[in-house]
């Protein structure tokens, strides 16, 4: 049913914590599909049992016992969650509501035996039909005929034939095959159904008379309604609740759900699933290699994803393998993660010989060095303010989610929000910054784990992968790793996947918006980085070097369908007696005009490691299922952890 459907979605992103649409839930990197197939009755079988010779018989003798007198029919298990007791007390409601229906209206309530006893229910039915007999009867008029059996079929057909009312109260129900008998049986009599809104059919009969159980003055008003709706009325639900009965059969129910099963199963996403990382492999490219590159995202890569953001302090034992690794003179060394600055500092500064790049790859530091570079600064950022309003909107509407202000973008948080309404929230408010920020603006959203990012669209993780491995053209071992859909983007840069096209165009990949941006812009923040190579070769040698060129061509941003690998080209950043005399401006410029020069050839072993599941969708070569996985291996790398 639709309530089950929507309770089965429900549960999954509260107790499991997936992430759902109306459609379906994502989990374990796949999108499962929740349909909802409201079962039929073989329409055929039941016109012709109701017309069968047995029938016509118990139909003259059940008018003939009660003529002169309206009947309303209830057939139920004498079970609690079928609604028997409310149905008795919405009954007495409707006799002291409406006295002048006194002596006019009777019950027959049918309540076959269920498969446990419930004594106590027992009686307290028995209880209420002899009230309302004792109260609203007499010797000539009982308002309440109850028969605790089973009944035959053929009397079973009779009296939904004669019933003028068919009411069902059932408090939780699935698919309840009696409304749908009951609409069969009056092609002649046109009788109106009153049904709970808490029935399985109650979201496919729209001709019906949905009422509350628990209101037993509402179901009262609608027994009365119905008592006194007018034949042209009747007629016409009931034509509306026939049609859908005989389209929708048992057949129909089965067709629908093989056809909808083998459809799904025919789109399925048929890619293989991602290997899990080779633990021999890579400690045996990695002890081969003498030059290497080894890039980390933080969050859900070198930590566990926390609740709260400071909550993620890093581990010991990560801390020591990280240590190791960077100690390594074979090593480079960076963390490329979407925290600031102050936190990464905070967290990992201790960390000799470590790199960083914050914010996405609006801020870098250089191993060795202490002073970070704003890769943004000549950037707009008067767009903060219109994010932040928007941002404060839904904070104030979704209890437990927060703002995280940065230097370069804003992150809104709905971790600690309740897990449906905070995705719904979500939705809507990615909807609004589509609508109010991106069509005039050059930023982009990152749908993020739980949060939304918005940043400059010229920033991004592998921007600044594509410039380290610019910067060392003589790595022989890569190593990337990351869990998240930003963290896609370094492995793309490693993929070498580029568009050649002649022109940028809109682009859309797992949620994030990706919108065009202006060539100055790719300009401004190529020196930049260009800028911060620079500087740091100035920290650390007495010659000017020649710098890494910058790389403008920035649409190897998201694609829906990725093309070939390209090669990489790099400039080697090596000082030759022929660039020792080139002027900063001048090592600028010469940079600028070999940014359209292919890459020299990719490092000879790389390998982009995802965190989640085999089946998740990325672009990574390999597969760990938690940081701790990815930590025990970096271990074995580092000589800290025996294999």
């Amino acid at each position: 049913t639709y309530s089950y459907a929507r309770h089965f979605i429900s549960c999954c992103t509260r107790v499991n914590g997936y992430e759902s649409t109306p459609r379906g839930v994502d989990a374990m990197g796949s999108t499962v599909w929740v349909g909802t197939f409201p079962i039929g009755i073989d329409a055929e079988r039941v016109e012709r049992q109701r017309k069968a010779p047995g029938v016509l018989p118990k139909m003259e003798a059940i008018r003939k016992t009660y003529k002169g007198k309206r009947i309303i029919v209830g057939r139920d298990k004498l079970d609690l969650v079928k609604g028997v007791q409310q149905k008795l007390q919405a009954f007495e409601k409707l006799l002291n509501d409406y006295p002048e229906l006194q002596g006019e209206v009777v019950l027959i309530q049918v309540t076959s035996p269920p498969l446990v006893e419930n004594p106590k229910l027992e009686a307290k039915i028995a209880e209420l039909v002899a009230h309302i007999n004792g109260t609203y009867g007499s010797l000539n008029f009982t308002p309440v005929h109850h028969y605790h059996q089973h009944i035959d079929r053929d009397e079973y057909y009779a009296l939904l034939s004669v019933a003028d009312i068919g009411l069902i109260t059932s408090v939780r129900d699935g698919m309840n095959t009696t409304s749908l008998e009951f609409i069969m049986c009056q092609s002649e009599n046109h009788g109106p159904l009153i049904l709970s809104e808490f029935t399985g059919t109650a979201g496919s009969l729209g001709g019906a008379m949905m009422v509350n159980p628990w209101d037993y003055q509402g179901v009262a008003r609608v027994i009365y309604e119905a008592l006194h709706m007018s034949e042209a009325d009747k007629l016409a639900r009931h034509n509306q609740l026939h049609k859908h009965v005989l389209k929708h059969t048992a057949q129909y129910w089965a067709k629908n759900f093989i056809q909808e099963l083998l459809l799904n199963a025919e789109t399925w996403d048929q890619s293989s699933p991602t290997p899990f990382l080779d633990q021999n492999a890579i400690v045996d490219k990695y002890r081969k290699a003498k030059k290497r590159l080894l890039m980390f995202d933080y969050d859900g890569t070198l930590t566990p994803i926390r609740k709260t953001p400071g909550a993620a302090v890093p581990q010991e034992h990560m801390l020591k393998a990280l240590t190791a690794l960077a100690n390594d003179p074979n090593n480079t060394v960076w963390v490329i993660s979407g925290r600031d600055q102050k936190v990464l500092e905070e967290w990992l500064g201790d960390v000799d010989n470590l790199g960083f790049s914050a914010e996405h790859g609006s801020f870098m530091r250089q191993p060795r060095s202490k002073k970070w570079v704003n890769l943004t600064e000549s950037l707009d950022m008067s767009w903060k303010n219109d994010v932040i309003e928007i941002f404060t909107y839904y904070t104030e509407r979704t209890q437990g989610s927060f703002i995280e202000h940065k230097r370069s973008s804003l992150t809104w948080h709905y971790r600690m929000a309740d897990p449906e309404f905070g995705a719904f929230q979500a939705k809507e408010c990615q909807n609004h910054l589509e609508n109010a920020v991106l069509s005039k603006l050059p930023v982009e959203i990152l749908v993020g784990k739980k949060n939304l990012e918005v940043r400059p669209t010229i920033v991004n993780k592998g921007e600044i992968v594509k410039r380290l491995l610019s910067q060392h053209p003589d790595v022989e071992f890569v190593l990337c790793a990351g869990d998240d859909k930003t963290d896609e983007d370094m492995f793309r840069a490693l993929a070498g996947v580029n568009n050649n096209g002649s022109g940028r165009r809109d682009s859309y990949k797992n949620g994030a918006i990706i919108k065009p941006y202006s060539d100055c812009l790719v300009a401004e923040t190529a020196a930049k980085i260009a800028e911060a190579t620079l500087l740091h070769s100035l920290e650390h040698s007495p010659v000017i070097p020649h710098r890494p060129a910058s790389e403008p061509n920035s649409s190897s941003r998201h694609h829906t369908h990725l093309k070939p690998p390209a090669p990489y080209t790099a400039v080697s950043p090596k000082i030759t007696e022929a660039n020792e005399d080139l002027t900063t401006s001048e090592s600028i410029s010469s940079l600028a005009s070999k940014s359209s020069q292919s890459l020299t050839s990719m490092p000879n072993e790389h390998f982009s490691i995802t965190i989640g599941h085999a089946l998740k969708k990325t672009l990574a070569n390999w597969h760990v299922t938690s940081p701790e996985e990815l930590i025990r291996i970096l271990g074995i790398l580092s000589g800290v952890t025996d294999a």
